[in-house]
């Protein structure tokens, strides 16, 4: 398991433990009530220690490279899923995957930024940054599913759109405003999760939803601390600072009420146990579902548009 600072003291203890239960298998020693003891001890660690992140180390979980990504959560709960690539105009972008598939037995679009589990899938997934193609993919799967009268369930994790010259050239500003329009106009359920990061425009571009849920340990920003820190203090040592007050953690934005819920992640992070919260997301995805269903459409828009115009508001 990949390490993160604030983890050692944990990963430590549980390499301890799983070096004694080796002994315990190899040998006739019995030693189970010092393994039991020790597990305890770590048990406890883990638990203290993640009900007390700070933003910085919030940040470092939603990017944990063993954190369960957008296939891993297709894979785990969407049936008969079918890819469809290409924006019919420019080309394929395989940083944002979208497709049809049945939910819970409901047919419906989903779709996702996609970071990918090795360097290779990595470097093929671009990291999970979309270019203007794969937000013009997006458009067109949202306008099937309005076509088709099919709800939307968009999975969030990106650092955000990919700013390379190429997608400058092909119009990586306007996909991104388009692709928010599109939200907006889309006529039935949205369900938008950020599962990992959820970084500037990259993210908001397909989670205008009318609900929208955040996994405990994962963030959404109009920037990433590094960026923030080298505007305001020209410095990315500073990213720490500027995450504190980015406000970007789930209980911050729950607090602003710029989300509808928090789905809970096993103790110790998701990519603890990848199954149990592909379940928890699943389950939280069918409950907003339930609460949209039967829709009007011209409702359904309406109440969506006036819920982000909302957004800001002090009077």
């Amino acid at each position: 398991m990949s390490q993160l600072d604030f983890e050692k003291p944990i990963l430590e203890l549980e390499g301890k433990i799983a070096e004694l239960r080796h002994v315990n298998s190899d040998t006739q020693l019995n030693i189970a009530d010092e393994i039991s003891r020790m597990q305890s001890k770590a048990d406890k660690l883990l638990k203290a220690t993640y009900s007390k992140l700070t933003a910085e180390q919030k940040v470092q979980v939603a990017r944990h490279q063993e954190r369960p990504h957008m296939l891993d959560y297709v894979n785990g709960m969407v049936e008969d899923f079918m890819p469809l690539a290409g924006d019919r105009n420019f080309g394929e972008d395989k940083a944002l995957v979208g497709g049809l598939g049945r939910f819970k037995g409901r047919s419906c679009i989903i779709m996702g930024h996609e970071k990918g589990n090795d360097t290779g899938s990595r470097i093929k997934r671009n990291f999970g940054m979309a270019l203007p193609e794969g937000y013009r993919k997006a458009m067109r799967l949202m306008n099937m599913a309005s076509q088709f009268q099919i709800p939307v369930i968009t999975l969030v994790d990106t650092a955000g759109a990919y700013p390379g010259i190429g997608a400058e050239e092909r119009g990586q500003s306007e996909a991104i405003a388009k692709s928010i329009e599109t939200c907006f106009r889309t006529t039935v359920p949205i369900i938008s999760v950020v599962i990992g990061e959820g970084g500037s425009g990259g993210a908001i571009a397909i989670a205008v939803a009318d609900k929208i849920y955040m996994l405990e340990h994962s963030t959404y920003s109009v920037i990433s601390p590094e960026g923030c820190a080298s505007i305001l203090w020209r410095d990315g040592a500073y990213a720490k600072d500027a995450a504190a007050a980015l406000k970007l953690t789930a209980q911050d934005l729950m607090e602003l009420k710029l989300i509808d819920g928090i789905i809970p992640e096993p103790v110790g992070g998701a990519h603890r146990n990848k199954e149990k919260i592909i379940k928890a997301v699943s389950d939280q995805i069918e409950k907003g579902l339930e609460e949209l269903t039967p829709w009007d459409t011209s409702t359904l828009s309406k109440n969506r548009r006036n819920k982000f115009l909302k957004y800001g508001r002090t009077l």
